[in-house]
């Protein structure tokens, strides 16, 4: 369906990972909606809308994002988090793309201090660090946590064998 910008809407060009602007009054295709940002197609090619922005696209309704886990941390609660994650243009997270490698948790009396070695489909990818920021948005909210890091690593190099049966199944590679 396509929409409309009310308004000036930062967005992110997809490869590329730039910071643009896309103008009010720009007729934009939703492609995709998960993990709360919004994938938008124009005639100059595809981008990422924060979802915060999102209220700029005329006639759009977003859905309903998970809200952090309240209560007790737990690591399966990262693990949750992770999966509110996602590359905007592949519809599968990336706990089940097979990108995150290793997380670590150190708890302490001040707070939980956690660290993500994830990886990503394509060496010059340029939304990396847009996609490691939204996971480290995303566990920093999760209770007692007290920091977040999220590196990104190239070793081992990732395969679609490292995708899971879940995220096989989404993809129609079963």
């Amino acid at each position: 369906m396509t929409h409309k910008l009310s308004r000036d809407v930062p967005a992110t060009a997809i490869p590329a990972g730039d910071a643009v602007t896309l103008p009010a009054g720009s007729d934009v295709f939703v492609t995709q909606t998960l993990g709360g940002s919004v994938t938008v197609r124009t005639d100059r090619g595809l981008y990422r809308i924060a979802a915060e922005n999102a209220a700029a696209l005329e006639g759009y309704t977003p859905s309903a994002e998970a809200a952090a886990p309240a209560g007790e941390f737990s690591e399966a609660a990262v693990w949750a988090a992770l999966k509110t994650c996602f590359d905007p243009e592949i519809p599968v997270n990336i706990v089940d793309l097979g990108l995150v490698y290793d997380l670590a948790v150190d708890a302490s009396p001040t707070g939980n201090r956690i660290e993500v070695k994830m990886t990503l489909t394509a060496p010059g990818c340029g939304m990396g660090p847009v996609i490691a920021e939204d996971a480290r948005q995303k566990i920093s909210a999760l209770p007692t946590v007290e920091s977040a890091k999220v590196h990104i690593v190239w070793d081992p190099v990732w395969t679609p064998q490292m995708i899971s049966p879940e995220g096989r199944k989404v993809l129609g590679l079963e």
